[in-house]
């Protein structure tokens, strides 16, 4: 996974991931709008302007903290959630 700023202000960040589709893009984004601070995010894998299929470019606005803050922490709940759910498949296995 490569990870490029395009764009970053005090509450809004745009980033660009290498490598990564609808799936992990998804769980990232619901992650962060879990997140309290997170005014809004979103993805685009194919930018008007880009001319054809790109890498996902999230975009986060936060309501006045680090939107790098709000990834972090969203980023932790996916691993979290990952951690718990492969708990539970070992005991349901």
């Amino acid at each position: 996974m490569e990870l490029r700023v395009i764009d970053k202000t005090d509450t809004e960040l745009e980033i660009e991931i290498g490598g990564e589709d609808h799936t992990f893009m998804n769980v990232l984004k619901g992650a962060l709008l879990e997140t309290e601070s997170v005014a809004a995010a979103t993805y685009d894998v194919n930018p008007e302007q880009s001319g054809g299929q790109t890498d996902p470019i999230l975009t986060v606005k936060t309501d006045g903290d680090d939107p790098l803050d709000a990834l972090e922490a969203a980023v932790g709940r996916v691993k979290e959630k990952t951690s718990n759910f492969r708990d539970a498949f070992a005991t349901a296995a």
